[in-house]
């Protein structure tokens, strides 16, 4: 996949660089307020996932543009330790961090679209998509 452009986490900052990113683009996409929020929020906790759990990583944007729709692709990936409880942590309410809890299972809600894929010690990517109403 050609994405148009990554943010690198590495610092707490990064993930508001991530969220005004994907925000803006998700604004030149065409997405009205509400939805670009909903999008910033995902970003914003899958940004936090890499920071809190994998140290570093990187969040990507790319657009698509098929005949009779428009999106966004959001892919959150790492060399992290991986999710070893993948199941529990698609629960809701469930949080290692101390956190709302809201975590992948509200990301996957914000969203139309979700694929989580998992190595305990491989890593971790998250592809996300909303597509535009």
């Amino acid at each position: 996949m050609d994405f148009q452009s990554c943010v690198n986490i590495k610092k707490e900052w990064d993930i508001v660089g991530a969220r005004q990113l994907g925000r803006d683009i998700a604004g030149k996409v065409g997405f009205g307020t509400v939805d670009q929020a909903r999008i910033a929020t995902a970003i914003s906790e899958l940004a936090r996932n890499i920071y809190l759990y994998a140290g570093t990583g990187k969040v990507c944007f790319e657009t698509i543009e098929e005949i009779n729709q428009k999106g966004l692709i959001i892919i959150a990936m790492d060399d992290g330790p991986g999710i070893k409880e993948l199941n529990q942590v698609m629960e809701d309410g469930f949080s290692t961090s101390g956190g709302l809890g809201a975590g992948l299972p509200g990301v996957k809600r914000l969203m139309d679209e979700f694929d989580i894929q998992s190595e305990h010690g491989q890593g971790t990517e998250i592809k996300v998509v909303k597509w535009l109403r």
